[in-house]
């Protein structure tokens, strides 16, 4: 599933999620998708001598859905014809960088090879910091550096928060959710072809310095010399031998010695015929020092972002797409792991968890029900037996009870936990079975078990975790027509 068909499956499962009362999508809207899918699905499979696939059946289910919605909302056609990306700053940042270096000599004097200067070497010793950095950064996930940043992210990702006016309520918050989740499921691809961008924007900038060197040498003689307030004649001989030492050997270009360098010394006479000498050595190492690590770094992130862009890693096992793939005899079922915290589920309760699963996953979802985690124990503690990343194991939910008051501390460094180290996320579910038994028919407790479930769900969105509101003793209440919603790592 490449990058373009996953948005579009993605867009409209967070669009069939959010519209549980079915405002803009119908059931019969629905079905239809999925019978016409199926349909498609098989006749592409049979062209092609093939069984037919999950990918191919919710491709063409996604297009349907959403050419139908771009019929009736206009505002959405538009919406739904947005690509985001890199698109626009990928050739633009190169160019402009480009365009810098070729500029960088209206800044050095047009007439003279400074041995000393400073533009060229900063080049030389910034990129010698960004590769430390990166292998730094091998050692120090990137994003304990702050790199790139989510902000960053999203909104390359996926431009602005912003929706086209006369969209009903419902699409508009479903469209909203579907940009934060997919700037969450794209980070990697944005990630890599930002990088691209900038390892080329990098090496053309070089390439543009190098460019105007040569560029003015065919209208200018050059002339050789160095200036140093500090340094003396043997200090810079070592410094430049030393810089150099890469070109001379791969290039075999002509070195210089203590004495050639002193007689180049300002304000002595300087050496007008040995300036393309300094050009070449100057270029030769610009090339092996930023250039071509660059360009090597640049072409790696290409493959990365290319790989990624064509078989785009969305989660399908996710209950959502099992059971839709499940009316084209591809889905087995599932496992739903769930991680009581502070809550002793009784026998009813524990027959509303395998309600739970067979929802989410169909009839042939299964429910382990690991002990209960006691209050205030350290997350690493309670959990340090329980695997993960058993792949056995399609969700990990975690299991509240809604009476409780959300602590970070406690609830908190529980999902904290969790999110860091289940690789394929987290569901959250929040039962309300006691607070309701205990509640009376006057409204005013309704409106003080939203006040619970709204505390709750901005506390669980604080810690990087979306709430999924049950009733284990009625989970016909809520029903999951959509499926668990999962919190990935970040």
């Amino acid at each position: 599933m490449n990058e373009n068909i996953a948005r579009d499956v993605v867009m409209v499962r967070a669009i069939e999620t959010t519209d549980q009362k079915k405002e803009i999508l119908s059931d019969d809207d629905r079905l239809y998708a999925s019978r016409s899918a199926r349909e498609l699905a098989h006749w592409q499979a049979s062209g092609k001598h093939a069984e037919v696939t999950g990918d191919d059946f919710l491709q063409q289910r996604s297009d349907l859905i959403l050419k139908r919605l771009a019929e009736r909302n206009p505002a959405f056609a538009g919406f739904a014809r947005r690509r985001y990306g890199l698109q626009a700053l990928a050739w633009a940042l190169p160019v402009l960088a480009l365009l810098l270096g070729v500029g960088l000599d209206r800044i050095t004097d047009p007439h003279r090879v400074d041995l000393l200067s400073a533009p060229l070497l900063l080049i030389l010793a910034w990129n010698v910091l960004v590769y430390l950095g990166l292998l730094v950064s091998l050692c120090i996930p990137s994003r304990s550096l702050g790199w790139p940043r989510d902000g960053m992210v999203r909104r390359l990702s996926v431009g602005k928060l912003a929706l086209p006016r006369k969209m009903p309520p419902v699409l508009a918050t479903a469209l909203l959710s579907f940009m934060g989740e997919w700037a969450q499921l794209s980070a990697k691809l944005t990630a890599a072809r930002l990088n691209r961008t900038i390892h080329l924007s990098a090496a053309l900038f070089a390439v543009g310095a190098v460019a105007s060197l040569y560029a003015r040498g065919l209208l200018a003689q050059y002339g050789a010399g160095w200036e140093s307030t500090f340094l003396d004649a043997s200090q810079v001989h070592g410094l430049l031998s030393f810089l150099f030492a890469p070109a001379i050997f791969v290039f075999n270009l002509q070195g210089f010695t203590l004495a050639e360098l002193e007689a180049l010394r300002f304000p002595q006479t300087t050496a007008a015929e040995g300036g393309a000498r300094w050009v070449h050595l100057y270029a030769a190492t610009i090339f092996l020092v930023v250039v071509l690590p660059r360009m090597l770094l640049a072409l790696a992130y290409h493959w990365r972002a290319s790989r990624l862009a064509t078989h785009f890693p969305l989660d399908l096992d996710h209950p959502y797409f099992r059971r839709l793939n499940e009316t084209i005899g591809v889905a087995t079922g599932g496992m739903l792991r769930v991680l009581p915290y502070s809550f002793t589920v009784d026998e009813p309760r524990h027959q509303g968890l395998v309600q739970l699963a067979i929802m989410a996953f169909g009839e042939q979802g299964r429910m382990m029900l690991r002990p209960s985690s006691a209050y205030g124990e350290e997350a690493h503690e309670i959990l340090r037996e329980v695997d993960l990343t058993d792949p056995t194991v399609n969700i990990t939910a975690a299991l509240f009870n809604i009476t409780a008051t959300p602590e970070k501390e406690n609830h908190g460094a529980f999902l904290d936990y969790l999110v860091k180290t289940s690789p394929r996320g987290i569901a959250v579910l929040l039962d309300e079975s006691s607070y309701v038994e205990r509640m009376g028919d006057h409204p005013d407790d309704r409106v003080r078990l939203n006040e619970r479930v709204a505390l709750w769900q901005q506390f669980c969105h604080f810690h990087h975790t979306r709430a999924t509101v049950v009733n284990l003793l009625n989970p016909a209440a809520h029903p999951l027509e959509a499926g668990l919603p999962i919190s990935t790592p970040t």
